[in-house]
């Protein structure tokens, strides 16, 4: 056994948020339709505390718990189309992700809570496909998304790695606890944030080591550990 380099042996890197401009194209069109549903009241912070960080579907039953209704098949069909057309108009990844991931190097794959065929085909919209080829995992093939580690645990597993020596990268509460209950290190994300600071304090909170404003801090961060 190798010492203490090994913790950096493998980087998981999350996606929505992470590494392409996702969750804000995706809060525009969802935010639009929970306030033409009558909800209002919610605020984008509201929506991010529901949304960010875990299946869509986890947050719409939080939608229909407030509405006492459940909503039908056509609506959430309506949502994915306009966001479908907004990703093919706009999606683009985050400033600095590819210089950032280059320069940290090294073995590397991606695990997110978005299902696979739709994170793949983002990731490839986005031009970051050939930075990760088939290293990219889905909490659709695990029995539980984020918070539960399964996602992470997968991902390690699948690349062959003990998860106490992989280093996670997340711009989420539940992607942070979810890698911290997988056992991994955790560095947080902010640049995609509604409210960089708090969303920092947030995340450390949740059992980050360290939080990166922008991807160009990232590597510094992880030389560090």
């Amino acid at each position: 056994m190798r010492g203490k380099s090994r913790v950096s042996e493998l980087i998981i890197y999350d996606c929505d948020g992470t590494l392409i401009d996702s969750e804000r194209l995706v809060a525009k069109v969802c935010l639009a339709e929970i306030h033409a549903l009558g909800l209002t009241h919610w605020t984008m912070e509201r929506y991010y505390a529901a949304f960010v960080g875990m299946p869509g579907e986890v947050g719409w039953r939080t939608v229909a718990r407030e509405l006492g209704r459940e909503l039908d098949a056509e609506f959430r069909d309506r949502v994915d189309e306009d966001i479908g057309a907004l990703f093919q108009a706009e999606l683009s990844p985050l400033p600095g992700v590819r210089d950032a991931v280059t320069a940290i190097g090294g073995r590397r794959c991606v695990a997110s809570s978005t299902p696979l065929g739709s994170l793949k085909a983002n990731i490839s919209r986005a031009g970051l496909a050939d930075l990760f080829g088939e290293h990219v995992f889905s909490a659709s093939q695990v029995r539980r998304a984020k918070p539960a580690p399964d996602v992470f645990l997968f991902a390690a597993s699948q690349m062959g790695h003990d998860p106490r020596y992989c280093i996670v990268i997340e711009d989420s509460i539940p992607g942070v606890a979810a890698a911290r209950r997988a056992g991994m290190i955790v560095i947080g994300y902010t640049g995609s944030a509604h409210e960089p600071q708090a969303m920092q304090a947030r995340l450390l909170e949740a059992g980050a080591v360290s939080v990166a404003g922008h991807m160009e801090h990232l590597p510094r961060l992880i030389r560090a550990l």
